[in-house]
């Protein structure tokens, strides 16, 4: 499955107070990235502004979520970037949809490779915000690069520990060996085909009776005009899998310490057991913000519930 031709659809409006030029760069594996950064109207070269870095929800792309707090951000003054992970929309890499705990975490670093060698950017302004599954990779990138001055995610999933462990922590051992059985398999399989197999879709593309109520959630965003996209497809490699249950992201969650770290989650998200044990986990600073009434996807693009005054005054306080 080959990388598609890149267009300009987006999911939203670009805003009349922002400018939005493509962008691309290579991570230290020599995958292509490909990005957006986004610059007020009135941006002056001549100045140097903090920048923030958003990561998409996992299987999302830049033109969607990730687009949409990028240009909010800098309607708030700073410059954004937002990207397409490797091997997934518009950045390159092979096999297509294939996901690496390792390089969708050195895909936020190589963000700050870019952003930092930007005349216009204050290399100790440096931000970044994970949305759900890019949440999980950008508090992992903070870990390890201490060029990330602060660091925000919004419905975070630990991708890590969904696999190792299932939803809610409900897998058992039996559970594990059927599973990495049936991957072994698979692995057979891809062997000899030019094209490895996909897993399920995340987001259904049709919603029925017995949809369970997070598929029917992930549906009414990817698979409506609300929030589709042809590269979003919310699928990945089989064979992907077996990484995230071998290497758990969040290992050294205090490490990021004295940085600050921002949990954002919705009221009535089936995902906030991520932030809540993050935050649990965390050494100080740290604060955890709940969205009232909002549940998981409502804080990928709706703007009336997404909380931008808070990352404004996050960024903008711990940004020196």
């Amino acid at each position: 499955m080959k990388k598609t031709e890149q267009t300009d659809y987006y999911t939203f409006q670009l805003s009349d107070k922002v400018t939005r030029q493509k962008a691309s760069y290579q991570n230290k594996y020599g995958i292509t990235i490909a990005a957006d950064l986004y610059l007020p109207k009135n941006f002056g070269s001549n100045k140097k502004y903090p920048i923030i870095i958003i990561g998409p929800p996992y299987g999302g792309v830049k033109e969607q979520g990730a687009g949409i707090y990028a240009q909010n951000m800098v309607e708030r003054g700073f410059v954004a970037l937002a990207f397409d992970p490797s091997y997934n929309g518009y950045s390159g890499g092979e096999p297509r949809h294939a996901s690496s705990p390792d390089i969708f975490v050195e895909d936020f670093s190589a963000a700050v490779d870019f952003a930092g060698t930007r005349d216009f950017v204050n290399r100790n302004k440096i931000g970044v915000i994970g949305l759900c599954g890019s949440g999980g990779f950008a508090l992992s990138a903070a870990q390890v690069d201490r060029r990330i001055k602060a660091v925000a995610t919004v419905s975070m999933y630990d991708i890590s520990r969904i696999a190792a462990n299932g939803f809610m922590d409900s897998m058992n051992k039996d559970d594990r060996n059927t599973l990495l059985d049936t991957i072994g398999e698979q692995r057979w399989k891809d062997f000899g085909s030019s094209k490895p197999a996909l897993s399920s879709k995340g987001a259904p593309e049709t919603v029925e009776e017995a949809t369970n109520p997070i598929g029917r959630e992930f549906a009414e965003y990817y698979s409506t005009p609300r929030g589709h996209h042809p590269n979003s497809i919310t699928q990945f490699t089989v064979a992907s899998g077996t990484s995230f249950m071998n290497f758990p992201l969040l290992t050294y969650i205090k490490d990021i310490s004295p940085r600050p770290v921002l949990l954002i989650m919705g009221e009535k998200a089936h995902s906030r057991y991520f932030s809540e044990d993050v935050y649990k986990m965390a050494a100080e600073p740290k604060e955890l913000y709940i969205v009232p009434g909002a549940g998981h996807v409502d804080l990928y693009d709706k703007t009336d519930l997404i909380p931008f005054d808070k990352l404004t005054s996050f960024f903008s306080e711990h940004l020196i």
